[in-house]
């Protein structure tokens, strides 16, 4: 019997298809024959407590100017997927929340729901690094600039940026003697009302602030070292970063040996986490990237490493 899997993405129709993983998941699924059914975030719907989606059947196709085929839409209960990704990208707003509850009622009657809608909901990916400072920077998350200010003061030379954000939007790095701290962080925390994240700056950020994918709890080969712009500090793709394909480092494989069954636990089947030198930065659970660029360097297939984890786990 063909397994269906739902993806509920964001527009398909904007994706950057040589730059998009939820591409190339569905392009690993429906090479094994599986059926695409999409729907976006406003397609869902709850009645009487079933949840629901205007879900269309995709064809995908790994073409610039041809990436999709879609069937007419129609309403159907997500309870008849066998599986559905979640791939919307950050804000973590309550629009976020409120499609994750749909979800865990998928989930309640019995569907595998990646990654799980109770991780996403709890799993903020600049504070779950908390749960493993062994493996970070000095770090601090609060609302208090005074507090903030002492640990600028404690290390000189601090990173500063939002708990809810992506694509490094609003990332500060502040220096010592940096005559803009007072004005950064009261816009930041909105005057002692919002909670941010500081850590100390890391300076290997010049060799690349790397994205090592995890699937199943194992990462992947090689990591991508996302490499600043000239004059950048951040080396995000969304903020002009180049992607270069690096080996896993033994302190790498270390980092993961300490996350990965964490998540593993948690039903997340597809993490990414960032890593400046030695020292984890993030860790993102929502829609991670960064596969396609790898596996066309590196020759890879981690759609398929994804859907294998998938089947085990329909299988069990």
């Amino acid at each position: 019997m063909t397994k269906r899997i739902g993806i509920l993405m964001d527009p398909i129709e904007r994706i950057k298809v040589k730059k998009d993983t939820s591409l190339a998941m569905m392009l690993a699924a429906q090479k094994r024959g599986w059926q695409l059914d999409y729907f976006e975030r406003e397609d869902l719907s709850m009645r009487d407590g079933q949840p629901t989606a205007t879900i269309s059947t995709v064809k995908v196709f790994d073409d610039e100017d041809h990436w999709f085929e879609m069937a007419e839409a129609s309403e159907q209960s997500l309870t008849d997927l066998d599986c559905i990704l979640m791939r919307l990208d950050p804000p973590f707003n309550m629009n976020y929340v409120f499609a994750t509850y749909y979800l865990q009622k998928a989930a309640d009657s019995g569907v595998l729901v990646l990654n799980n809608p109770t991780a996403l909901r709890d799993i903020n990916e600049k504070m779950y690094t908390a749960w493993f400072p062994q493996c970070c920077p000095p770090t601090l998350i609060t609302c208090r600039n005074e507090q903030l200010r002492q640990f600028h003061k404690e290390h000189g030379d601090i990173i500063v940026k939002p708990l809810d954000g992506m694509g490094g939007a609003s990332i500060f790095r502040l220096r010592e003697n940096d005559p803009n701290v007072s004005v950064v962080l009261e816009t930041m925390t909105d005057f002692g009302k919002t909670q941010i994240m500081a850590q100390r700056y890391i300076p290997e950020i010049t060799e690349g602030d790397k994205r090592i994918l995890v699937v199943d709890g194992k990462p992947v080969s090689h990591a991508l070292a996302r490499m600043p712009a000239a004059g950048e500090t951040r080396g995000n793709l969304a903020a002009g970063g180049t992607g270069v394909a690096v080996p896993l480092t033994d302190r790498d494989r270390e980092i993961v040996a300490q996350i990965g069954p964490e998540l593993q636990k948690r039903e997340v089947l597809f993490a990414g986490i960032d890593v400046i030198g030695d020292w984890v930065t993030e860790i993102n659970v929502t829609s991670p990237t960064c596969a396609r660029e790898l596996d066309e360097q590196c020759g890879l297939d981690i759609g398929s490493m994804f859907m294998d984890a998938i089947e085990k786990r329909l299988g069990e």
